[in-house]
């Protein structure tokens, strides 16, 4: 051990009697400097002109440790993006140099072993990565001193993934090194190794066999984990692995350069080296076999504490998930082969770390949806399989692999799903389909994942009726007006469908609603209710059912007769706010403090209800409603949105929207008040139940045309399930969002980093390699 430190250091002071050494420190140091101190200095000047300037900025609202140093034009970033410029320009001449220079032969006649040599020589270069750590401590550790509550996990993590990845490059650089007498080949040699190791995680990735083996070997984006806070055994053995392998494979080209021995015994040699490292990376990367360490101070590379009870609760019963791709379908692309790798890591990886029994199953198939001509107008004149093998080519797959439609529809019936991208999920003979979107992100959000868990969990089925018979608006039909975006359509990633609920019409007219609704919605009726259904409704008032109830402007006949056994109704006319900007009957209320009520203690970190808390305000469009009013009964009320001022009245007569304003008369019936509540919630308490209504005078705000009002009618279901379903969960907000100086001293800062300190270090190296040369 005591030969190998010596190598090292005669290694070292080898490095530093060179200017290449020197050189590199120097461009790297003025390289984090700039990236340090620009973004600092950016976000300064912001913040200061903030304070100055906007009375209720309090902060960011961001993790400024992330923004500064590892956003596109952070220090990690850019760093790990060049840092194989370096590492060629550092190995080139470990080996080569001793070829060249003779002293090999000194070496080989010295009592010094082989592998004593190679590992002093490699220890080094380690030591010169931990003087480019340091530098990269010291721009963290002004970090520290910048930022308010910096995230220090954070910044570990990702200095542990530079340092890592730069003793991998180090020891391919090395081995490099050793194959050529000429630096300048060994150079070339070290970038083409490097630029082969980035893309062969890219190559053939729709074999199965290949794609593991490539996987392993592949470099690129093995410290992207790290770099986000997230610390896995499996990454930490990885660079392990490869630095010990190309060490070998330098040890090994070195010891058989001196013996007679033949090619094919040298050939055993490499294969058992790689055999042991492949198989290695592969039980130590198994499901179950895993450790991970979230160094962020948020956890925000975990899944929440509700997820995480969740799978804990499945226990060691297998949960199967099958990935039905459809070679025709909407994001077929995704469930590829090629892109397998990517589904796991990053789609099932974080919940496989808390339940190693999810087991992925895949299945690939081509078929059209019943009814869809537009592949056959697309492709005229060719049949189902035609056009699949047409799509083969450019998807470069084979049409071998997957199952026609009369064998995929012996085993499952996708037309539901509109033959796209979707996850069956299986526990317990119970399933549940987690679907993808055709949005950006594609995959699922956590929600959906905890939905589709707490279903196959738990008995209790949040179902949701909407009452039929009197031309409401249809939670099935996708017009304008409707309510299919927010209920049933399986592309919204925000529809309740998609959150775990499930959802049925009933015909009040016939029929009492069903025992196991949880929720009724009664959206626009525009038929007086007979008194059969009257009853209905009455019954399951009684028996304590929850449920919304909006109406319109012009049909406040029609749906009081409901609303009067709950205390509440519809007042007559339509609310008109006169503006200089949008039609009269486009009224924005306020979001009353009751609104809070709806949710926990730890929703209010949401950012709607943060601005309520600061004393600010926040408004929602509606366009045509009525105003919402109440009596004394057993029913609490919260007042959720209110008009306040800003020349709100009613207008009981026609409203002409696209006129001259309208104009308030009181003879025509027309009423003034301080504010008109535009949404209530009621309820009371029966038994051991709470009993919990909705209602609105505005029955377009969850229609199609607005978005279903996601922002905030998802609070209102949660709050109608108790807020079981749809499914809220929050994380903690990042404490360093903060800096703590100010332009000034960020300038100054900007000028020590870039050119002062450089240059202190230049003109050191310069004076001792002069020195060193004079001796």
């Amino acid at each position: 051990m005591k030969m190998i430190f010596k190598i090292a250091r005669t290694e070292l002071r080898n490095l530093f009697y060179s200017p290449v050494a020197w050189f590199l420190t120097v461009v790297f140091l003025i390289f984090c400097g700039y990236f340090y101190t620009t973004p600092v200095h950016t976000i300064a000047l912001f913040q200061d002109t903030a304070v100055k300037n906007m009375p209720k900025f309090t902060d960011f609202g961001m993790t400024l440790t992330n923004s500064i140093f590892l956003n596109p034009d952070g220090i990690f970033v850019n760093v790990l993006k060049n840092l194989f410029l370096f590492v060629p320009l550092l190995t080139m001449g470990l080996i080569s140099r001793e070829i060249n220079n003779g002293t090999v032969n000194l070496l080989y006649s010295s009592p010094v072993s082989m592998r004593q040599i190679v590992l002093g020589k490699f220890l080094a270069i380690m030591a010169y990565n931990f003087l480019l750590l340091l530098i990269i401590a010291m721009f963290s550790i002004m970090g520290a001193f910048n930022i308010v509550a910096v995230d220090y996990g954070l910044l570990l993590s990702a200095m542990l993934g530079f340092f890592l990845l730069m003793c991998a490059y180090a020891a391919i650089g090395m081995f490099m090194s050793s194959l050529s007498t000429y630096q300048i080949v060994s150079a070339i040699a070290t970038f083409v190794l490097f630029f082969i190791l980035g893309r062969i995680g890219t190559l053939w990735q729709q074999f199965d066999f290949v794609r593991d083996l490539t996987y392993f070997l592949a470099i690129n984006g093995r410290t992207d984990k790290m770099m986000a806070g997230l610390i896995t055994t499996k990454d930490l053995i990885y660079f392990i692995l490869i630095a010990s392998m190309f060490v070998s494979f330098t040890i090994l080209k070195l010891k058989g350069a001196r013996e007679s021995v033949p090619w094919y015994k040298k050939s055993v040699r490499y294969l058992t080296v790689i055999v042991v490292v492949l198989v290695t990376g592969y039980l130590t990367s198994r499901p179950g076999y895993i450790g991970y360490l979230d160094a962020t101070e948020t956890k925000s590379n975990t899944v929440t504490k509700k997820t995480q009870e969740l799978l804990k609760a499945m226990g060691d019963e297998p949960i199967e998930v099958t990935l039905y791709t459809n070679l025709l379908g909407a994001n077929g692309p995704h469930g590829m082969p090629e892109a397998r790798n990517q589904y796991i890591s990053k789609v099932w990886e974080p919940y496989i770390r808390f339940n190693p029994n999810i087991q992925l199953k895949y299945v690939m198939y081509y078929d059209a949806v019943d009814g869809d001509s537009g592949l056959y107008k697309m492709m005229p004149g060719k049949n189902i399989h035609e056009i699949a093998k047409e799509y083969t080519k450019f998807q470069q797959v084979k049409l071998n692999w997957f199952m026609p439609p009369q064998d995929i529809r012996k085993i499952i019936n996708l037309n539901d799903e509109n033959m796209q991208l979707v996850m069956q999920v299986k526990y317990k003979g119970k399933s549940m389909f987690l679907r993808t979107y055709t949005d950006p992100k594609v995959w699922p959000d956590e929600e959906h994942y905890c939905a589709v868990f707490r279903r196959l969990l738990e008995t209790e089925i949040p179902k949701l009726y909407a009452a039929t018979g009197s031309l409401e608006r249809d939670i099935y039909k996708k017009g304008e007006r409707e309510y299919d975006f927010f209920a049933t359509r399986k592309s919204n990633r925000f529809s309740l469908i998609n959150h775990g609920f499930e959802l049925d019409t009933v015909n009040i007219q016939e029929r009492e609603v069903p025992a196991d609704a949880t929720e009724l919605l009664v959206a626009d009726p525009k038929v007086i209710w007979n008194e059969k259904a009257v009853a209905h409704f009455k019954n399951y008032l009684d028996r304590g059912g929850n449920m919304m109830i909006v109406g319109e402007p012009g049909k406040q006949h029609v749906i009081n007769p409901m609303l009067q056994y709950a205390g509440a109704s519809l007042l007559p006319g339509t609310v008109v706010e006169v503006t200089k900007d949008e039609m009269p009957h486009m009224v924005m209320p306020y979001v009353n403090h009751d609104f809070g009520s709806l949710v926990k203690s730890a929703e209010l970190e949401k950012p709607l209800l943060k601005n309520l808390k600061d004393g600010d305000t926040s408004r929602f469009l509606h366009a045509g409603t009525a105003p919402v009013g109440y009596a004394d009964s057993a029913f609490k009320i919260k007042h959720l949105e209110v008009t306040r001022g800003r020349n709100a009245w009613v207008k009981t007569g026609v409203l002409v929207t696209d006129s001259a304003a309208p104009v308030f008369t009181a003879l025509e019936g027309d009423y003034k008040r301080d504010s008109f509540d535009i949404t209530l919630a009621l309820s009371r308490q029966l038994g051991n139940k709470e009993q919990r209504i909705v209602v609105s005078g505005d029955a377009d705000f969850l229609s199609t045309l607005r978005g279903g009002s996601l922002s905030f009618s998802m609070l209102y279901w949660s709050w109608l399930h108790y807020e079981k379903y749809p499914i809220k969960l929050v994380r903690p907000k990042p404490k360093d969002v903060l800096l703590t100086i100010s332009p000034e001293t960020a300038d100054v800062q900007k000028s020590i980093f870039i050119w002062i300190l450089p240059a202190a270090v230049m003109v050191l190296g310069t004076v001792l390699l002069i020195r060193r040369k004079r001796k």
